[in-house]
Formats: C-alpha cells, sequence, structure tokens
C-alpha cells in the first residue's frame, strides 16, 4: 500500500508589502491635499501600483492563509485605489472633456461615505489585531468623515484639512506598521512593539 504524503505550502506574511502600499500612496496624496504639491497626475501612478496592486497583492496571500481580515482590508482598499486612479483620470480629461465635464463630485462623496462606513466596522475588528493596525483605521475613519463632508460641501476648509493630515498621519504610522512587521518577522523577535490586541471581544 503506498504511502499518502500531504504537502503544505506556507505563503509568507503580505502585511509588510500592504501597509508599505499604503504608507506610500498616502504620503504622496497627502502632498496634494496639504498644497505642498499640486494636481494629481503624477500621484495616479503610486495610487495605482501602490495603493492599489501592492494591497491587492497582501490582499491574495491573505486569503491563502486563510485571514479574513486582512484579505477583507487589503482587497477593499486596493479596489478604493483604482477607483480613486480611474477618478483622477477622468477629471484629468483622458477620457475626454465631454465626460470630465459630466463629471459630478458628489457621487465620489457618497463613495467615500460607503467607505467610511465599511472603516469603521474594519475599525472595530482591528480592536483584536494589534494597536498600531488600530490607530491606522482610526486615522482611516479620520479621513473618510473629512473626504466625505468636504466633497459634499460641508464645512469644506476644515473638512480638507482633517482629510490632508489624517492622510499624512496614516502614512506615518503605516510606515512604522510596516517597520514593525518585516523587522519582527525578520529577526524573530519583537525589534519594534505593535502593541497587543485590546481583548474586548475576543478573550
Amino acid at each position: 500500500m503506498s504511502e499518502q504524503k500531504t504537502i503544505k505550502i506556507a505563503n509568507a506574511d503580505p502585511s509588510a508589502l500592504g501597509l508599505f502600499g499604503l504608507a506610500i500612496v498616502t504620503l504622496v496624496a497627502s502632498s496634494q491635499k496639504l498644497g505642498l504639491t499640486s494636481g494629481t497626475s503624477l500621484v495616479i501612478p503610486w495610487a495605482i501600483f501602490l495603493g492599489a496592486f501592492a494591497q491587492l497583492f497582501a490582499c491574495i496571500h491573505d486569503s491563502k492563509r486563510q485571514n479574513l481580515f486582512g484579505t477583507t482590508a487589503f482587497g477593499s482598499y486596493a479596489l478604493f485605489w483604482f477607483g480613486v486612479a480611474l477618478t483622477w483620470l477622468i477629471q484629468n480629461g483622458v477620457f475626454g472633456q465631454k465626460m470630465a465635464e459630466a463629471a459630478d463630485v458628489k457621487q465620489l462623496g457618497f463613495a467615500f461615505l460607503g467607505y467610511l462606513i465599511f472603516t469603521l466596522v474594519m475599525t472595530v475588528a482591528s480592536t483584536e489585531t494589534n494597536k498600531v493596525l488600530f490607530i491606522i483605521f482610526v486615522l482611516i475613519d479620520l479621513l473618510f468623515v473629512g473626504l466625505t463632508l468636504s466633497t459634499l460641501g460641508v464645512a469644506v476648509h476644515s473638512m480638507h484639512l482633517l482629510a490632508a493630515y489624517s492622510e499624512l498621519a496614516i502614512a506615518l504610522v503605516s510606515f512604522y506598521g510596516f517597520a514593525g512587521n518585516i523587522l519582527n518577522g525578520h529577526f524573530g523577535y519583537t525589534f519594534l512593539p505593535m502593541g497587543k490586541p485590546f481583548g474586548i471581544f475576543k478573550k
């Protein structure tokens, strides 16, 4: 009788790559919101390749690891950045001036509202991951509050500033999260503390 062998394929944790993608795209995008740079033309490549593809890659590999939280988070924000990049292409007239002129920016506001609802749910879930991820999700909540209200014409200036500074903060904390994931995993001990789960919903 022939012996049956089980082969287990292990996948590396893709969180470091996903967080690095998030850090880069929010750093570049926040520079435009803060007025340090102008226009969105050169934000688009970073939105597509770092915001979208890097997080999509992390989503796919988290799925293979049966990580529901990582799959949902990275996948949803990857699709968000694909949508944002396409929106900027439309606004920049890549698909014709008629399409650019017909764009109603308030529709984007409702998309931001949908992502705010999504992020609030993910913020609750993030309490049982680590404190760095929890902080990132709270900052993303603030980003979507600012984006939603400013795009819908509510307290435009102050909400724009809220979005800008929270996006910059997302970038900085995501760089720390990326560093913690890569260095802790590479060295095999806690080189950078990420903070334990809160233990509120899961004991």
